[in-house]
């Protein structure tokens, strides 16, 4: 079947600067949530808690469990004590505390440099690579065993707010930059659809008999690389690692048979169950890495229903939304939320695709 390009500039709207969320909603479960349904081409405007009244007993919430590590360290260049900040991005050898990282401002920085971290330099890094024009190889100096090295990281890191939320980290931040789910460390920035789940909401849910089941994505900053060519199938992205357990394929393939809801909670989500579909589009169990990037047209396998944030303009986030509830519907959503005031992006509020 031949179709159009897919091109970047479908995905341009204008986003008024004070729509973007600084600050979580005082309640997880009380951010507002735009309920749009496919079929019927209606969108309705509902709190998040509502999300009760469209799952029934035997549907599925899929949710992804990764969780965020203090990733952004601040750091002092050896002689000149220039502060240095240390996006720690990826683990790439345990053994020799070896770690991919973004550094900034990048043009002080050359290989052998020496950055010293901690009021009392008790951690010490030396750059042995230049990877990319932004990226570093780093590799960490430090006496103690595994376990100590990584607490001295949690100890010296901060949660990885991204940049348009310019403000200081807060206390609330590291438990609400997170889902109350999260497990599994690993990601630089949480997979934010999940995040306006409560206890609560979580336990009214499975009283009523939704199954609620995880994968694991560790979302990398290359989820938020800028699309920077005009024809979508040209664009690459950064691999990352995935897991799909047995139990959760179980699961979902027995809710696929039954013809109930399977609701891929986030685009994190959905790029993992689509990552791993087997000939009978089933979902199968999976560990390893995946670079797939969803944009339309595109034909799901597995979920009927999904919830996200709202993303903003050209990202691939966005197109991975278009792609599921269609462009020409997704952007009505977007115009519709812009005039009615709802909050975009990590901290904002969210939408149900029906």
């Amino acid at each position: 079947m031949y179709h159009q390009k897919m091109k970047l500039s479908k995905f341009k709207f204008e986003l008024p600067e004070e729509l973007i969320a600084k600050k979580p909603a005082h309640n997880r479960d009380e951010s507002r949530l735009m309920v749009i349904n496919k079929a019927k081409g209606t969108i309705e405007h509902k709190m998040f808690k509502d999300i009760i009244h469209y799952f029934d007993e035997g549907d599925i919430l899929l949710f992804n469990n990764t969780k965020v590590f203090p990733a952004r360290l601040f750091g002092n260049k050896e002689k000149t004590g220039a502060r240095i900040e240390v996006f720690l991005l990826r683990e790439l050898n345990q053994e020799t505390r070896l770690w991919d990282v973004l550094v900034d401002p990048a043009r002080k920085i050359r290989i052998g440099n020496k950055l010293f971290f901690g009021e009392d330099d008790s951690l010490v890094a030396e750059v042995i690579d230049n990877t990319t024009s932004r990226g570093r190889t780093l590799r960490f100096l430090y006496d103690g065993s595994y376990e100590e090295f990584r607490k001295k990281l949690s100890e010296l890191g901060e949660t990885p707010l991204p940049k348009y939320i310019d403000r200081d980290v807060e206390e609330e931040d590291s438990e609400r930059f997170q889902t109350i789910f999260a497990k599994h460390e690993g990601a630089v920035f949480p997979p934010t659809a999940g995040m306006h789940f409560s206890k609560h909401l979580l336990k009214r849910l499975e009283i009523k008999g939704v199954d609620l089941e995880d994968v694991t994505l560790h979302i990398g900053l290359g989820t938020f690389q800028p699309v920077e060519v005009e024809d979508l199938s040209k664009h690459k992205t950064d691999s990352e690692k995935i897991y799909i357990s047995d139990k959760t394929a179980k699961m979902v393939n027995s809710a696929k048979q039954n013809k109930k809801r399977i609701c891929a909670v986030g685009t994190t989500v959905m790029r993992t169950i689509e990552s791993s579909v087997s000939a009978y589009n089933l979902l199968n169990t999976y560990e390893g890495w995946t670079n797939k990037f969803i944009f339309p047209p595109y034909e799901f396998s597995i979920a009927n229903c999904m919830i996200s944030n709202f993303h903003p303009p050209k990202s691939t986030l966005m197109m991975s939304v278009a792609a599921f509830a269609g462009l020409d519907l997704l952007h009505e959503a977007y115009e519709e939320a812009i005039k009615e005031g709802y909050k975009f992006l990590a901290y904002g509020d969210a939408m149900l695709i029906i």
